[in-house]
């Protein structure tokens, strides 16, 4: 909605200056709300016009902000222009604020802000994220919880402004791990305890073969010819490893559908084993694959060409690995998809192997690796349940579940629920998730379940719980909502301060987009809890004049839509009842 008003000032602008109203757009700005005192809605900075030589030089910068402000005239809409420090500052007549905003929310709802200028410079077409990408074979653990939330949230950021967008699960399928597995089921493996309790057993095997191979050089060997077998397609090798592959889908799936997570694509580096190989000839008739003395593969990537720096793609024997295997799917996925960017989620640790594979591609002459990025997290320190050291991402979101059961049991103004097990789970998940997604995402923090389930502060919990209590406000009063109201009866603060907020949706997912970073949207959807708490307890809805309550059940209706939809963005399903 801050399109209007935005538009409306560069109009303001253009005139006076005599330059295209674009010009201004992307330098008007809203102006954050102000606890300590009232505030003006919108500034424009000055700086921008040095910068793009609408104002050649920075001398005497006040002096022509005050002259500027002088051929600037208040109108029905802007009712006051003030001289800030560098700024010009507008200040919107209250009526036609809650007018405009309350109206295009209630025509607009779930696209509100997402059709804002802002973003004709961002670029627009078809995404592909890959993201949570475990190991097959192995329980979910909770240190994938980062990678699928974040990308998650990456896919639903781009598919609300427009992009299409594929979501790509590539899982950890292939490589020495499953040299391991197999030759560790060899040995260790029982069919009946795969049938009863199949992905714990496969951990157990993997945990005991690893352990047995720090002192037995033969497992190792027996490790690399079961790879060795599965790389030449042995039928044996292959259906053993088919199985691992099934089981263990099968049980991700489950719990992304607790998680609220889809993906259009399941593939992982098993798919590209044989396209690798079409990569290494590439490098070699191009010039790029070198020998090392140990009879590995590498790809020189030093500036001065020394072999200061360069990348393993082959092993000695001729077994392919992970980046030569990305790199092929990185090609395949360009074949296929046509993409306009693909965005990776993983740890830190792995920005390392994301440079040198983009230096790679690039180096082939694939110019399209400019359009790929890698979107490096944290670690979490201490998610930990009562069970032990070892975090599985189903025991965290059982123990959410169970935690945040207890605490609603407990509290006085929880409802009597239909299913309270359902709502404790996406209660439980929306505070893992907004506790992951307060900082910024490349650090690490430490996890506390007492902070997480807090029902005050800036937590998932709160978040939840103002959504509930305005859903509930609207269902009380869904059959006295009438299709007009009077904008004049919102002129308390407390209105005012949320009006205020709004006016800054477009320009909080416009940054997001930028550094696809989510603390910006959870930090304003935090905002926005607050003052819709405030205004909750100064406004009453029950008991007012009939014209006055219409006006705040409309601005408590568009408070809730906000929510909901920037709660979307997140990963987060709003719950109706708490």
């Amino acid at each position: 909605m801050a399109c209007f008003f935005r538009r409306h000032i560069a109009s303001k602008l253009s005139k006076a200056l005599w330059q295209p109203e674009e010009t201004f757009i992307s330098s008007i700005s809203a102006i954050p709300v102000s606890k300590k005192q009232q505030s003006p809605d919108f500034r424009f900075s000055l700086s921008s016009l040095q910068q793009n030589s609408t104002l050649p030089s920075a001398d005497g910068i006040q002096a022509k902000i005050e002259a500027l402000v002088q051929r600037l005239k208040p109108d029905n809409v802007v009712e006051e222009i003030l001289v800030g420090r560098g700024t010009i500052n507008f200040k919107i007549s209250r009526s036609v604020l809650a007018e405009k905003i309350l109206e295009k929310l209630h025509g607009e709802g779930h696209s509100f802000g997402v059709k804002s200028e802002l973003f004709s410079s961002l670029q627009k077409g078809r995404t592909l994220v890959e993201f949570s990408s475990p190991n097959i074979a192995k329980k979910f653990h909770a240190g994938h919880l980062r990678s699928t939330i974040i990308g998650n949230f990456i896919a639903n950021l781009k598919e609300t402004v427009g992009n299409e967008v594929i979501r790509v699960n590539y899982l950890g399928d292939w490589g020495m791990q499953f040299g391991l597995l197999g030759a560790g089921f060899q040995h260790f493996g029982s069919e009946e305890k795969l049938r009863v309790n199949p992905l714990q057993h496969l951990f157990d095997v993997y945990v005991r073969v690893n352990r047995e191979a720090e002192s037995d050089e033969s497992i190792w060997l027996a490790a690399r010819e079961f790879f060795r077998c599965l790389e030449q397609g042995e039928e044996q090798a292959l259906s053993l490893w088919q199985r691992f592959r099934d089981i263990t889908i099968e049980e991700y799936q489950r719990i992304y559908k607790r998680l609220g997570v889809h993906f259009d694509e399941y593939s992982g580096e098993s798919f590209h084993q044989s396209q690798a190989k079409e990569v290494l000839r590439q490098l070699k008739d191009q010039g790029l694959l070198q020998t090392t003395e140990k009879g590995t593969g590498v790809v020189d990537l030093s500036p001065a060409k020394d072999m200061s720096y360069y990348s393993t793609v082959v092993r000695s024997d001729g077994t392919s690995l992970y980046i030569t295997r990305d790199i092929a799917a990185a090609i395949a996925r360009k074949e296929k998809y046509a993409f306009d960017e693909m965005i990776y989620v993983t740890d830190k640790s792995q920005s390392g192997h994301f440079q040198q594979m983009f230096q790679i591609l690039q180096a082939m002459g694939y110019e399209w690796a400019q359009s790929c990025l890698h979107v490096p997290f944290g670690l979490v320190q201490g998610m930990k349940t009562r069970q032990g050291e070892v975090v599985f991402l189903e025991d965290v979101l059982d123990e959410a579940r169970a935690r945040m059961l207890r605490n609603m049991k407990e509290s006085r103004t929880t409802k009597d629920l239909e299913d309270p097990e359902d709502t404790a789970q996406e209660v439980g998940i929306s505070a893992l998730i907004v506790q992951d997604f307060k900082g910024p995402l490349v650090s690490d923090y430490a996890f506390s379940w007492e902070q997480v389930l807090q029902a005050q502060g800036n937590t998932g919990v709160f978040l939840q719980y103002t959504h509930a209590r305005l859903r509930s406000l609207i269902r009380m009063q869904e059959g006295s909502l009438e299709a007009t109201f009077d904008p004049q009866l919102l002129q308390e603060q407390c209105s005012i301060n949320i009006l205020q907020h709004l006016l800054r949706y477009d320009e909080v997912l416009y940054r997001s987009l930028q550094d696809l970073q989510p603390k910006h949207l959870v930090n304003f959807l935090m905002t926005l809890c607050h003052l819709a708490a405030t205004a909750h307890r100064a406004l009453p809805v029950k008991g007012s004049p009939p014209a006055q309550a219409q006006a705040r059940l409309r601005l408590f209706r568009g408070t809730c839509t906000v929510l909901a939809n920037g709660m979307r963005i997140l990963g987060i399903t709003p719950v109706e009842k708490m």
